[in-house]
């Protein structure tokens, strides 16, 4: 393939990829100059990482619940239950923050396990046992915390969502810790490239020009030791993002190398078919859920420890923006489609947006308006990509 096919595919028949990237830079671009530059600076982007870092943890559980063809609108009330519950033992009751972490973790998958024995064992779709559970968690939250917040947690636990890793290796004005960190994830991530490009041409399979992927790796990680400068140079590696890029690590090759990663996208694609292949329907609900229910469990441990305390109301739609997350990134709305770096582009894309309407002191209800129309263009926009394929064929 020649760099002029590469291109003309970029831009044709990998537009649904490769759109979101493209509409990424452009909002970035567009409110750094709105903001003369503000959401670029250093502090701005730590932050960013900061508040954002939980609805990204549920974005990455709530991909997967879309592909195989679900709807999870109770993640926000779980978020509120878990910090609760953690709060109760840690706060409250005296007892190690790991207790109150362990305790988070199993009331997220004891959530989880609930829901995927309605959806996957009885059949009662998941966005009616979801929406009953929204209600449900969220009372909870409520009577565990006797409808008060609850706080501080203290250190160790807020260091979850607060914690940095600076001054490991020294460095003039700046932390080397967090660019050995980042440069190591830009070889792994040349590496892998190049690894997946040896494995297309061993089945004689179409790839891109070597210039063109030497491009590819080049900007990538020229743009993330970017990043990374930036955030050497105000507070260093924050703990979370160590955290959501193990997270991201993990579940990318879970989707994409795993049995049951492709028995999710198999369900999500023809649940009939699927069930015909041998695929275990039942069982790969319930372990969607399951997960889901993980993951928000994590989610709430770090927005507690973010908060430095628990309150009845927390989490509040944030099902919502981890659902838009998805459908922004690429999910489809039928299920069978989406990709977890894709979802992580959609969430920040919502992050993005959000801060820098924040930044031009925007008020709270145009940028709902923003972020609806938002969200509405993308699911158009999967439409319209999908018939426009249906005709090519």
């Amino acid at each position: 393939m020649s760099i002029v096919d590469s291109i003309k595919e970029l831009f044709t028949t990998n537009l649904r990829q490769s759109g979101i990237y493209i509409a990424f830079v452009a909002i970035i671009a567009f409110f750094a100059w709105r903001t003369d530059f503000l959401s670029l600076g250093p502090q701005n982007l730590t932050n960013l990482i900061l508040q954002y870092s939980y609805i990204l943890i549920l974005a990455i559980g709530m991909v997967i619940v879309i592909i195989a063809g679900h709807i999870d609108l109770s993640v926000g009330s779980v978020v509120g239950l878990v910090g609760g519950v953690s709060a109760v033992l840690v706060v409250r009751n005296g007892m190690p923050w790991w207790v109150g972490i362990l305790a988070g973790l199993l009331v997220g998958a004891a959530v989880g396990a609930w829901q995927g024995f309605w959806v996957a064992f009885v059949g009662i779709p998941a966005f009616i046992v979801t929406l009953a559970g929204m209600l449900l968690f969220r009372g909870l939250a409520g009577l565990v915390l006797n409808n008060i917040s609850l706080g501080p947690y203290g250190e160790p636990f807020t260091l979850i969502a607060q914690g940095f890793e600076n001054g490991f290796l020294g460095g003039h004005g700046y932390d080397a810790f967090t660019l050995v960190v980042f440069a190591l994830a830009v070889v792994a991530y040349a590496w892998s490239q190049w690894r997946a490009r040896q494995s297309r041409l061993a089945y004689q399979q179409s790839v891109q020009p070597l210039p063109m992927l030497v491009l590819q790796v080049v900007v990538v990680g020229a743009v993330v030791m970017w990043f990374a400068w930036r955030l050497a140079n105000d507070r260093g590696l924050p703990y979370v993002l160590v955290i959501l890029a193990v997270l991201i690590i993990a579940y990318t090759m879970v989707t994409q190398r795993s049995v049951f990663g492709r028995h999710v996208y198999a369900l999500g694609g023809n649940r009939t078919a699927a069930a015909l292949s041998g695929v275990k329907v039942k069982w790969i609900n319930f372990g969607v859920m399951l997960n889901m229910g993980v993951l928000a469990g994590v989610a709430g441990l770090v927005f507690s420890a973010r908060s430095n305390a628990a309150q009845p109301g927390a989490g509040n739609m944030f099902e919502l923006d981890a659902i838009a997350a998805c459908f922004i990134g690429g999910a489809a709305v039928t299920g069978g489609v989406g990709t977890v770096p894709g979802a992580m582009v959609g969430g920040l894309i919502m992050a993005v947006m959000s801060n820098g309407m924040q930044l031009m002191g925007m008020e709270t209800s145009p940028q709902q308006v923003v972020k609806g129309l938002v969200l509405l263009l993308a699911v158009a926009f999967d439409v319209w990509n999908k018939r426009r394929s249906g005709a090519v064929r």
